[in-house]
C-alpha cells in the first residue's frame, strides 16, 4: 500500500473528501496521518468538518482501507480537514532516522547482525533488539560517538522502490521480517537509504536528512537471553529517562 505521508511526509494539513464513515471512524480520499507500523507510534492529530472537530485516536487497516478511529460516533461526512499533530510526527521522524544510524553501525561493526525487533515511544525514547550473541556491552555502548558524528554530518535520506526478487538478493537489504514494510500492489518494497552509509527496507517515516535531529545517548543495554541485546537510546532533548 502506497501511504500519502510516505509520498508527502511534509504535508501535515490535507483538505479532502470522506469516502467512506461508520460510527466513530472515517476513510478519506487522502490521509496525511501515518498509521503505525514497523515500531513506529502512529500519528497523532485531529479531523474537521462542517459540524464540528474530532481527535484521531488510531487506525484500522481493513478491506484495503485505512480508517481514521474518532473520539466521537459522529458520522462525518463531505469536505473535511484532516491536521496531523506535527511536534509529534517530528519526533517519530528523529527516533525512526537514529534508529536506523544505529542499525547501520551494528550491521557492519558485528558481522551483519540482524534486527530482531524495534519500538519507539512517546516520550522520545526507542529500544532496538540485535541478533548479538556473546556481543560486549561496552562496545556497544561506544557507539554513541560514532551515531552523533553521523548525525552531525548531516546526510540525506532518500526513498527508492526496489523489486522484492532484488530486495531478496541484495544481502542485508530486508533485515527483519517484524519491521519490513509489506510488498507494494505491483511487487515492489520501500527502501530507505541513508546515502553512502546504509540501505533497508522499512515502511515508517524518516528525516529528509540527519541533522535534523539532535545528538542521541545510549541510554542502557540489557542482555534479552542467550542472543539478544537490547539497545535503548533517547534523543538528547527528550523528556525520556
Amino acid at each position: 500500500m502506497h501511504l500519502f505521508c510516505h509520498e508527502h511526509p511534509d504535508t501535515l494539513v490535507v483538505e479532502t473528501t470522506v469516502t467512506d464513515a461508520r460510527p466513530g471512524k472515517v476513510a478519506l480520499a487522502q490521509s496525511p496521518f501515518y498509521p503505525g507500523g514497523g515500531g513506529q507510534l502512529a500519528d497523532r492529530g485531529v479531523v474537521r468538518w462542517a459540524g464540528g472537530e474530532a481527535k484521531v485516536t488510531g487506525f484500522d487497516l481493513s478491506a484495503g482501507k485505512v480508517w481514521l478511529l474518532l473520539d466521537t460516533q459522529a458520522e462525518v461526512s463531505g469536505t473535511v480537514e484532516a491536521a496531523v499533530d506535527s511536534s509529534f510526527r517530528h519526533m517519530m521522524r528523529q527516533l525512526h532516522t537514529d534508529t536506523h544510524v544505529l542499525n547501520a553501525l551494528v550491521f557492519q561493526q558485528f558481522d551483519g547482525a540482524l534486527v530482531t525487533g524495534v519500538q519507539m515511544a512517546e516520550d522520545g525514547t526507542a529500544r532496538m533488539d540485535f541478533d548479538l550473541p556473546g556481543a560486549n556491552n561496552e562496545r556497544l555502548r561506544g557507539l554513541e560517538g560514532p551515531i552523533n558524528d553521523l548525525i552531525r554530518q548531516d546526510i540525506a535520506v532518500s526513498i527508492a522502490y526496489v523489486p522484492m526478487h532484488e530486495a531478496h538478493a541484495e544481502h542485508g537489504l530486508i533485515r527483519s521480517r517484524s519491521v519490513a514494510p509489506p510488498p507494494t500492489p505491483d511487487g515492489k518494497i520501500r527502501i530507505v537509504e541513508i546515502a553512502g552509509l546504509d540501505r533497508q527496507a522499512c515502511g515508517g517515516t524518516h528525516l529528509a536528512s540527519t541533522g535534523a535531529s539532535p545528538p542521541v545517548r545510549i541510554l542502557k543495554i540489557d542482555n534479552k537471553g542467550r542472543h539478544n541485546r537490547r539497545i535503548r537510546i533517547g534523543l538528547s532533548d527528550a523528556k525520556g529517562p
